[in-house]
């Protein structure tokens, strides 16, 4: 090989590099800011997963938060079913007290 094909390798893997990097700007700028009609800001987001836990092979109860409503919803193969709505939101920390 040739000094300047290795000049060229090298600059074709730093272009490659550089246009990864930007790609990979733009999706955390996207994620973080959001972007009108088809990506919400992080912070905007309603509806959120507060805990699962599987109760069989194939079946497992799923706590999600809407609005500060909590819903527990059961789920498996044979569909989703509601087991209570309307749960208020805890609003205390899950950490254990100092004292």
């Amino acid at each position: 090989m040739r000094a300047m094909d290795l000049i060229d390798i090298g600059r074709y893997l730093a272009a490659l590099l550089l246009v990864l990097a930007l790609v990979g700007a733009a999706g955390l700028a996207l994620r973080r800011f959001g972007m009108p009609g088809l990506i919400k800001p992080q912070g905007a987001r309603r509806l959120e997963i507060v805990e699962t836990l599987m109760i069989g092979p194939r079946q497992k109860l799923i706590l999600l938060r809407r609005d500060h409503v909590e819903h527990l919803v059961l789920a498996g193969p044979e569909g989703a079913n509601v087991v209570e709505s309307g749960i208020p939101a805890a609003t205390t920390s899950l950490e254990p007290a100092t004292s």
